[in-house]
């Protein structure tokens, strides 16, 4: 008899979104699961790869990011998120905020640590934490501006609190965490002698006046916290697998320990090409910035006119959605048989609110819809949906 297997990857399943996007896939489906644009990333980025490769970076990097890009990432986390960090000590370039999360947790934790994860979560952190083995504690988020109790929050920290983790701008909920929650939440982590792990991928992507803050940039928080980024997002680069995490020194070492024999390190020429982005003059951002509001108005509009119920997001490219109308009307059981159901009938891929939950048998009655989209593919979702309207299911 074979000897058994992991029991810590029989604690969690394979992502749902990336599950949305194969089933999207074999059917032709619009893709409106998985976070990705299906727009060109801008000229200057992609000739600053092809410059890269041509200029013969195409082997190995430095293990912990090339010495280009981690100044470039110390010049913007100073220029905009007002955190100062050391590029020789002080930053670990990653595989993506995906590993930068991973090695950060695997740096950190020892067994009976506690790390707190804020619900609706996005679908990665609970295996990240698994795998480092830390033990997760919840916090709710609640509809419509996804607020959290401060009671609950407070409740949830005791002595074998490890960290918390923060997503802001967050996925899947849109919540932009102000400063006075953040304030809120730094306290608690001096408290407890807990670390801020903050995931600051969706940084540049705000609206409605929103503004983004990093809360390594509060007092007496820049050596308890590791911020998270990645060129992904923002540059619409998601096959890149560029990140980085930022932390104090000692932090530090421990995440580059890990990274180093996790990855070796990241795209050589993609790293390059990062910098190059990183040092884009404001009007890209507002750019950026007016083509999602003009997608997140489009889209919501498109659902409300068809029976959902949304949510306005406050920042990333993500709307949750209350579908108890609809699912009664598809005759629908929960959340995933709906959202299989709507790509059956109508084409479009969505992701079921299940997979932010940590109880995966919960009904959720949300779905997630991504409009990092060209407006004609949005214009293609509102015209197949409209058939919610027509048909008699």
């Amino acid at each position: 008899m074979i000897k058994p297997l992991s029991h810590r990857t029989e604690s969690f399943t394979e992502s749902v979104i990336r599950e949305m996007t194969r089933i999207s896939d074999s059917m032709n489906g619009i893709n409106l699961s998985q976070g990705f644009p299906d727009f060109n990333a801008s000229e200057e980025i992609k000739r600053a790869a092809i410059r890269a490769i041509k200029n013969n970076f195409n082997q190995y990097p430095v293990t912990f990011g090339e010495s280009e890009l981690r100044e470039a990432i110390s010049k913007k986390a100073w220029r905009y998120n007002k955190i100062r960090c050391n590029p020789d000590t002080d930053i670990t370039v990653t595989c993506g905020a995906t590993e930068a999360m991973l090695s950060t947790l695997m740096a950190i934790i020892n067994p009976g640590d506690e790390i707190i994860i804020f619900e609706p979560f996005y679908e990665n952190y609970i295996p990240d934490g698994i795998l480092s083995g830390a033990t997760p504690r919840f916090v709710s988020l609640h509809p419509p501006h996804w607020h959290y109790d401060s009671k609950e929050l407070s409740k949830a920290f005791n002595r074998k609190t490890k960290a918390i983790i923060i997503n802001t701008p967050n996925n899947p909920t849109g919540k932009v965490f102000s400063k006075t929650e953040l304030t809120e939440i730094s306290q608690l982590c001096h408290k407890w002698n807990s670390f801020a792990i903050t995931d600051e991928i969706y940084e540049h992507i705000l609206y409605d006046g929103e503004q983004h803050v990093s809360i390594a940039s509060l007092p007496g928080m820049e050596d308890r916290t590791i911020t998270l980024n990645s060129v992904s997002k923002t540059y619409s680069v998601t096959g890149w697998r560029v990140g980085w995490a930022i932390a104090s020194a000692k932090i530090t070492k421990r995440i580059r320990k890990v990274h180093d024999f996790m990855t070796v390190g990241a795209p050589t020429a993609f790293q390059h090409a990062t910098a190059t982005a990183l040092a884009f003059p404001d009007v890209y951002y507002k750019k950026l910035q007016r083509q999602y509001e003009n997608a997140r108005k489009f889209l919501y509009d498109t659902l409300v006119e068809n029976g959902f119920n949304p949510y306005i997001p406050k920042g990333a490219y993500y709307m949750m959605t209350d579908i108890k109308q609809l699912a009664t009307r598809l005759k629908s059981c929960n959340d995933l048989d709906f959202s299989k159901k709507l790509i059956e009938k109508t084409r479009v891929a969505t992701v079921p609110g299940f997979s932010f939950f940590h109880q995966k048998n919960k009904k959720s009655n949300l779905v997630r819809f991504a409009f990092c989209k060209k407006m004609e593919t949005l214009q293609k979702v509102k015209n197949h949906l409209n058939r919610l309207l027509t048909s008699a299911y």
